[in-house]
């Protein structure tokens, strides 16, 4: 094996293990989401986690890969390698695909769909416990063929924003930020939760389970490894070893978004808030995703300090706007988005943006505005193609067939209506062996009781 080859197949390895942790996310947005939800809602939290897959790997190989890396096109689109064959995916460096120079075709079609599923992810959290099934079907085709177009104009050679040099490494605008626009057309075009407005005022509607909601962010914390540092897609891009420089980022990121969270929360609803501190890291780790090949430590540390602080705020920002957003999909991923696109703009170190060829130096290093103004320019021009996009579709949707359930659907849960089952099966009806038999020594079964107020109101779930 020549040292060519040997290069190519450590690349490759990398890859494809940085791919499998990005696909293990979604367990963590199942925990993440079924935590933060209602028990009559969990079957169908984890049935839409199921689908966000299936859906984003299919039409991400037949058409996404093509829009967003093919050859021949132009800056606003790719245009070739739609439903890729053998040859095309095993080759390296060449037509349809010829962007991708150190790994085959195939690790990086693999790479980019679990992207493409994390991104389609987020966009439910915010439409959670009132969407029917069937939306996710024919709004997850539309919504993957709308991240990859927009992927294109960041990450393709060819883009429009790449060419303008555009700082996003592992996807703040492209994953993210997209994700929560889309989110928040649906969430406008739904209306909130029954009951989640009373009087024009929030009402609490608390997650039935913590312990699934930090296991979630664990699990995405360490997907995260893959995320940020195999967006390198070689094992020698920017140095030998330079994903392990960017893996150290996320986690000070991640880490310094707890604390932040933590002190706001305290300052702002006056507990150390778990829901928030959770979401401070989720936060944190989505403003680094465009930061962490960019920016020095420190810097990172203070990303995710601000990511933790913007996601409270957020939070409490979105509610009092009067949407309901049950995950806090707008504020980890949208808010937070927008702060790690926007922060590279002061904070890229110029020798950083050097070694990898991208975009210039930021404020903060002596590199003028020309950086922070391409970093606005995308967000601007990202912002509005997928918020219009999602928001034309999901109107379609709605004035034609509908896709909100039905109040009595709702209020009774998704999981019997859209499924014809329950998640917790035995706290509401009969189950062999089960609560309410005498092997539990109860004779008769009964939904769970409500629990009673608080003293004072808790804080929004969020995640």
């Amino acid at each position: 094996m020549t040292t060519e080859e040997l290069g190519l197949a450590a690349s490759t390895l990398w890859v494809v293990i940085a791919a499998v942790l990005v696909l293990f996310m979604q367990a963590g947005f199942a925990f993440l989401e079924a935590g933060l939800t209602r028990m009559k809602n969990v079957g169908h939290i984890a049935a839409k986690n199921a689908l966000v897959l299936g859906i984003a790997a299919i039409v991400y190989y037949v058409v996404g890969f093509g829009l967003a890396f093919g050859d021949g096109g132009n800056g606003l689109v790719g245009g070739s390698g739609f439903v890729p064959g053998v040859d095309e995916l095993l080759a390296v460096g060449k037509e349809p695909f010829s962007w991708f120079g150190s790994i085959p075709a195939g690790a990086a079609l693999l790479f980019q769909t679990a992207f493409a599923a994390v991104s389609l992810a987020i966009v439910w959290g915010a439409m959670a416990e009132r969407t029917r099934l069937w939306v996710y079907i024919v709004f997850g085709v539309a919504y993957t063929l709308i991240y990859s177009v927009a992927s294109h104009w960041i990450w393709s050679g060819d883009g429009w924003l790449f060419s303008k040099g555009m700082q996003d490494f592992a996807g703040s605008t492209v994953v993210h930020y997209q994700g929560a626009l889309a989110g928040l057309a649906g969430a406008l075009l739904l209306g909130p939760r029954i009951g989640k407005f009373v009087g024009g005022k929030p009402q609490a509607i608390p997650g039935h389970n913590m312990a699934y909601t930090t296991l979630g962010v664990f699990i995405l914390w360490f997907g995260w490894f893959g995320f940020n540092p195999g967006s390198t897609l070689s094992v020698d891009y920017g140095g030998v070893g330079f994903f392990a420089y960017v893996a150290l980022n996320t986690n000070l990121a991640a880490a310094a978004g707890v604390i932040g969270a933590m002190v706001t929360a305290w300052a702002v609803i006056r507990k150390p808030d778990l829901s928030m501190m959770l979401n401070g890291a989720i936060g944190a780790l989505v403003a680094i995703t465009a930061a962490c090949a960019f920016v020095a430590p420190w810097a990172a540390i203070c990303i995710g300090l601000v990511a933790g602080a913007i996601v409270v705020l957020g939070v409490l920002l979105v509610e009092k706007l009067g949407i309901d957003d049950p995950i806090g999909a707008l504020a980890a991923h949208g808010m937070a988005g927008v702060w790690g696109t926007l922060s590279l703009g002061f904070l890229t170190v110029p020798e950083l943006a050097e070694r990898l060829d991208w975009g210039k130096g930021g404020l903060l290093y002596g590199g003028g505005f020309h950086q922070l103004g391409v970093q606005v320019l995308g967000l601007v021009a990202v912002g509005a193609f997928t918020f219009t996009a999602s928001f034309a579709v999901l109107w379609a949707m709605k004035v034609t067939v509908g896709i909100r359930a039905e109040p009595h659907v709702e209020n009774m849960g998704l999981d019997v209506s859209e499924h014809g089952m329950w998640g917790y099966p035995e706290f509401y009806i009969p189950v062999p062996g089960g609560y309410g038999t005498e092997h539990h020594g109860h004779h008769v079964v009964s939904p769970p009781r409500a629990a009673p107020a608080p003293a004072s109101p808790p804080a929004p779930a969020t995640g």
